[in-house]
């Protein structure tokens, strides 16, 4: 069968554009009429057939793996990786939060529309039955020649059916199946993120904790250097500027008490919307102050092609991109004929009773062809506009492969590069911590004056508050590289209720 050039009006010119006649039906009837005949028995499906892309990515990562990293795989440590941490307040605050956090319900609600809207346009290729029942009364006219009442009693079963010749409404389905997956894969991607806003709020807690027991410690030993300066003074061992010297650094550092137990109380407010409560509403637990968790001695991240399979925001933009695939055979199946069949059976009589008698039977049936033969253009700008849409969509999951990709190469630089910060820090408050106690001898025993031992014990804050903020920057760091890894989302019947993913019960 050859191509044929066809002569359509745009709206503004006539076009002369060649179409291959596997796309588009010929013109003669008796064509038609095969066609009609044919398909019924099996319809084609015009449009193109969605392929998944195929990105070429870097087989291993361009950071170094070091600080126990490992390019293993261990999908079960991925995905309960709050589990590794081994706190108890912790995986008690995830079950809080998987229960009852409010965006996550939204999305399990955003899963429960899109299968309703999948089992919707299944409807379409089904048939559709309309009943009826009525009752009339007519009176002629007196002067007419009759004043006669008449009854009609009547009832009906009514039948409609649209055949899905060339596949419009199977690639809506195909559509609708897509949305549905990806809207699952935005319920997982919800879920990731708030694991990991949880265990970060969770940090910053006991990080916040940590710097304020500190600091208190530390007031403690600063209001000992400013009784001794006093002392010193008192007995004229001293001057009035250490007194003053010692009085600047107790009470400057008394200035970070503040703004420390607000960010206490501004975490634990955070963890209680993010578990679906009140603020403040939540346990004791979280009031007693408990270290920062402690970090994995390995943990695995394995090879870059996994992101594309584990994470859930690239899982849906590739699902985003099929749906649109789809609604470009929707649209072309409109260039296309429809064939329409309908009938009707039923009853009429003029008596209530006589509604229950096989001669009063009626029925009828037709079958109509209808196809746009002009729209100016309409149809072949919608099928223009809906590829173009896919090949946004195309480019957007391109997009989000690569940000995938730059999130969790950051996230494995930082996780390693903030141990050794720790490290360093670790050895600085150790030598700080020994300077500061000979400074005090030397400045008891005469031997220097207080400047030195004033720079000893500010440097000693210094470095142990830095110290204890890295301690928490470590697991937060962690608790990203587990996010941008697609992390926390496999244990899911939980939040679904026993619904899978792709929606039917488990």
């Amino acid at each position: 069968m050859k191509d044929e050039t066809m002569k359509y009006f745009d709206g503004t010119n006539y076009l002369l554009e060649t179409i291959p006649s596997k796309q588009f039906p010929c013109y003669p009837l008796y064509t038609l009429l095969m066609l009609i005949l044919l398909l019924p028995a099996g319809c084609a499906t015009v449009g193109p057939d969605y392929r998944s892309p195929q990105l070429q990515v870097s087989p291993a990562w361009s950071s170094s793996l070091e600080g126990g990293l490992t390019s293993q795989a261990d999908p079960q440590q991925l995905a309960t990786w709050w589990a590794v941490l081994n706190d108890r307040e912790l995986t008690d605050l995830i079950e809080k939060a998987v229960a009852g956090n409010r965006d996550l319900k939204k999305a399990v609600a955003s899963v429960r529309e899109a299968r309703a809207r999948r089992g919707l346009s299944r409807t379409d290729l089904y048939p559709t039955l309309d009943t009826s029942g009525t009752v009339t009364r007519s009176r002629g006219s007196a002067e007419a020649g009759s004043a006669a009442t008449a009854d009609l009693y009547s009832a009906g079963l009514d039948a409609s059916w649209e055949i899905d010749l060339f596949g419009g409404v199977r690639r809506n389905i195909e559509s609708k199946e897509a949305d549905l997956a990806a809207a699952g894969e935005s319920l997982r991607d919800t879920l990731v993120s708030l694991l990991a806003e949880v265990a970060t709020n969770y940090v910053d807690l006991r990080t916040a904790q940590a710097r304020l027991a500190l600091t208190e410690a530390s007031l403690k030993s600063l209001e000992e250097t400013y009784d001794l300066t006093r002392w010193k003074y008192q007995a004229g061992l001293g001057d009035e500027l250490a007194v003053q010297q010692a009085r600047y650094n107790l009470e400057s550092t008394r200035s970070l008490l503040p703004a420390l137990r607000t960010s206490i109380v501004e975490a634990k407010n955070r963890l209680s919307v993010l578990t679906g409560k009140q603020p403040g509403s939540l346990g004791a637990g979280l009031d007693t102050t408990a270290p920062i968790p402690v970090i994995p001695a390995a943990v695995a991240v394995g090879i870059p092609a996994d992101i594309l399979r584990q994470r859930p925001d690239v899982r849906r933009a590739e699902r985003q991109l099929a749906s649109q695939t789809a609604q470009i055979g929707v649209a072309t199946a409109e260039l296309y004929p429809k064939l329409k069949l309908s009938g009707a059976i039923g009853v009429e009589a003029l008596t209530f009773s006589g509604l229950f008698s096989s001669g009063n039977a009626t029925s009828s049936g037709s079958s109509g062809i209808t196809w746009r033969i002009f729209d100016a253009g309409a149809i072949r700008r919608n099928i223009e506009i809906q590829s173009a849409l896919e090949e946004q969509y195309l480019i957007a999951y391109e997009s989000t492969v690569l940000a995938a990709l730059e999130e969790a190469e950051n996230a494995i630089l930082a996780y390693a590069q903030e141990q050794r910060r720790r490290q360093s820090l670790s050895e600085a408050a150790r030598s700080a911590q020994e300077a500061a106690e000979l400074a005090k001898i030397k400045y008891q025993t005469g031997l220097t004056d207080f400047g030195t031992l004033l720079e000893a014990e500010r440097s000693l804050l210094s470095f142990r508050d830095q110290l204890a903020q890295s301690d928490g920057v470590v697991v937060t760091n962690l608790v990203k590289l587990y996010k941008a890894l697609g992390g926390g989302w496999t244990p899911l019947i939980p939040v679904e209720q026993k619904m899978s993913i792709n929606g039917e019960k488990s």
